[in-house]
């Protein structure tokens, strides 16, 4: 049997949850969506329809995507309480800029850019 969602008339919010969180684990690595499916022996198609949340991904499947992308398979259900707003989960060119981060050696200059980060946050926050 096909796992779709085609049941609910639209996709599932747990597996649109987790498909965002596949996409966002595979983004945070620098891989592209053909990068991953032919290392999972998967079209780029199903992929994509795994990230959007069209199609289910399956248990077995779901363990190897966590293998590939070295996270914890229960990563993708973090934050599954807040899937309606579901703000936490990172746009694209955050998860890019996660990425860099992660690239810089040097721990000092690491440190100040997050301090950076951490202090205009506060601001933007602070001036809602």
């Amino acid at each position: 049997m096909r796992e779709t969602n085609l049941e609910y008339g639209m996709n599932h919010p747990v597996d649109a949850h987790v498909g965002r969180k596949i996409r966002e684990a595979r983004l945070l690595r620098g891989m592209t969506q053909a990068d991953v499916a032919a290392k999972l022996g998967l079209s780029f198609q199903q992929l994509q329809k795994y990230e959007t949340g069209h199609n289910r991904v399956s248990a077995s499947k779901l363990y190897e995507i966590a293998q590939l992308l070295g996270v914890h398979p229960g990563r993708f259900f973090d934050g599954l309480d807040n899937v309606p707003g579901d703000a936490q989960l990172m746009d694209e060119r955050t998860a890019r800029a996660a990425q860099a981060l992660s690239c810089i050696g040097d721990e000092k200059v690491k440190a100040r850019i997050r301090s950076m980060i951490h202090e205009i946050a506060a601001r933007e926050i602070a001036a809602q």
